[in-house]
């Protein structure tokens, strides 16, 4: 099978979560604690793979200068694309309870943050497979895990909020693809560049994706699951840090 369509295939595979998780946020009447507590498990995950995937495979190609530069571009980026986008009706777009708002303009907004949220995870996935052909099973697994409660607690948000299953489902199957076009650029539109550009865009996904983790999933897990959250969010650290070496 050619790398490029594995680069889509796997990026597809990590997106599907988000679909996975909305039908459940929206058909099943899990408690707000348990979504949290999912929430909470999904970050550590995310923390996980970023510490000792993503950083290490940064600093491996681009060495240090790149990797802070990056780093911080990328936490940059996302934080002004996510003010931008909170001031128009998607501050809320990961929550569980009534937060989310169902005013005009929202909707598109609360689309376009979820985008912004899965683009960067994305991209890590088709870079993993740059030189060996061989993809990160960590960062796959990672982004599958945490994306499982982005979907969940998003979906019970949006049927809280009105939002129909035809909003819902759509939006998150349309996300799902984008993920699965955005790994295959991060395939095909970096594997001709240098290993310090390879290694600065692994940077920054990796900031963006730390960003995003602290401006939305992290509020949301710590303002119901409470003092159980860090916990919790340790749980999904050592899980992730077993599988990677499962998987060296």
């Amino acid at each position: 099978m050619p790398i490029w369509l594995q680069a889509a295939l796997w990026g597809l595979m990590a997106g599907s979560a988000l679909v996975l998780g909305a039908l459940g946020g929206y058909f099943l009447a899990l408690p707000q604690r348990a979504v949290a507590a999912i929430m909470a498990f999904g970050s550590g995950v995310l923390i996980s793979a970023l510490s000792l995937g993503l950083m290490e495979e940064a600093f491996r190609r681009g060495g240090f200068d790149a990797t802070a530069l990056g780093f911080l571009g990328g936490a940059l980026v996302f934080t002004a694309a996510n003010w931008a986008l909170a001031r128009h009706g998607a501050r809320h777009r990961k929550r569980s309870g009534t937060q989310q708002s169902d005013s005009s303009g929202s909707g598109a907004a609360i689309a376009l943050g979820s985008l912004l949220d899965g683009i960067p995870e994305s991209i890590v996935i088709g870079l993993s497979l740059i030189g060996g052909g061989k993809v990160s099973v960590i960062a796959v697994a990672a982004i599958f895990l945490s994306n499982l409660p982005e979907g969940l607690s998003s979906a019970a948000g949006m049927k809280k909020a009105g939002r129909s299953p035809l909003y819902v489902f759509g939006m998150w199957t349309t996300i799902a693809l984008a993920c699965s076009l955005a790994s295959l650029a991060g395939y095909t539109v970096f594997r001709h560049f240098s290993d310090d550009v390879i290694g600065a865009t692994t940077a920054t996904a990796a900031g963006a994706i730390l960003a995003m983790l602290a401006d939305t999933m992290v509020p949301e897990a710590y303002e119901v699951a409470h003092d159980f959250s860090g916990l919790i969010t340790v749980a999904g650290f050592l899980a992730a840090f077993v599988l990677a070496h499962m998987a060296a």
